[in-house]
């Protein structure tokens, strides 16, 4: 596929600085106050929910410091400064943040579909343990999962200058397994959780709305979760996924493009790290003290509080 270069990347490195800029500080502060409130507030009640949170504000931490990086990068027209081998981390950072949030909100959805539909057992059979086995189990799998991107990402040259990127073979070899490789991600990575998560919230919605016992908070949290969530697939996992595939298959099949693919393909990668930003919304739904921190308590909250002792 041709590109003219300099007219295509000039739309990156006007825009992507900004973007990364942005979503470093509002997802380094976002979730190092969720932390925060986890550590400080809910050390005495980690449910299964604040367990699998804790998970992800922690990869959004690893991810988001590595940010800087790109914010350079990108303000130096797309050149590499920093070796190789981070480059080479950063891509594998951002693969495992990227499935390490989708996996965690797949268990933090069915997480909730079995306390609302059966509650009963999920009082008496759902501990903290397990949530902290499906911790490691998730950890385990990305990060095995995305290995191959410490193979396939590289710096290259190109025009006297060094990019990195998630591809570069240097006898110019067949680009075929690198996109199958994205396919993989694509299907196992994304298309299994969203079809896993999206039957979770069909239970869950006809559980809420079917039992005239749940409490309006309850009922809020569950519209704030999926909510959230609709938000993070729409705006951050299928586009990027999408574009993605159509960027490497014409790539991988010679076809030629102007800019329109490429750039919409760049942009979505910002997309996708905006998932960071999105999660502390998210633990609203699944913790108290973010939400009482951010929107006040209520009744509900003192007379839940309440029961639990």
């Amino acid at each position: 596929m041709v590109h003219n270069f300099s007219e295509c990347e000039k739309f990156q490195t006007d825009l992507l600085p900004w973007v990364y800029g942005i979503e470093f500080i509002v997802a380094l502060a976002g979730n190092l106050f969720a932390l925060w409130l986890l550590l400080a507030r809910e050390r005495k009640d980690w449910h299964t929910g604040v367990v699998l949170s804790c998970n992800l504000a922690i990869s959004d931490l690893l991810y988001v410091l590595t940010l800087p990086l790109l914010i350079v990068y990108y303000s130096l027209d797309k050149k590499w400064v920093f070796g190789n081998a981070v480059c080479k981390i950063e891509r594998f950072l951002f693969t495992c943040n990227l499935y390490v949030s989708i996996f965690f909100i797949m268990a933090i959805s069915v997480n909730r579909c079995v306390a609302l539909a059966c509650p009963f057992f999920t009082r008496s059979h759902v501990v903290p343990a397990h949530a902290k086995a499906v911790s490691v189990v998730i950890w385990i799998i990305v990060g095995v999962t995305s290995c191959p991107v410490l193979k396939f990402a590289s710096v290259r040259e190109h025009n006297n200058t060094t990019h990195c990127v998630s591809f570069y073979d240097k006898t110019q070899g067949d680009e075929s397994p690198h996109f199958a490789y994205k396919i993989f991600l694509a299907v196992f990575g994304c298309l299994v959780p969203f079809l896993v998560t999206f039957t979770s919230y069909c239970v869950v919605i006809r559980v809420v709305w079917k039992n005239a016992s749940i409490t309006t908070l309850e009922k809020r949290k569950v519209a704030l979760l999926v909510a959230s969530v609709l938000v993070l697939y729409a705006i951050s996992f299928v586009p990027y996924h999408i574009l993605q595939i159509y960027h490497f298959y014409l790539k991988t099949n010679g076809n030629t493009s102007g800019c329109e693919v490429y750039d919409m393909y760049q942009v979505s990668k910002g997309l996708a790290t905006l998932n960071m930003c999105i999660h502390p919304v998210l633990y609203m739904a699944v913790f108290d003290s973010i939400r009482v921190a951010c929107c006040g308590k209520s009744s509900e909250d003192n007379s839940g509080r309440e029961m639990r002792k």
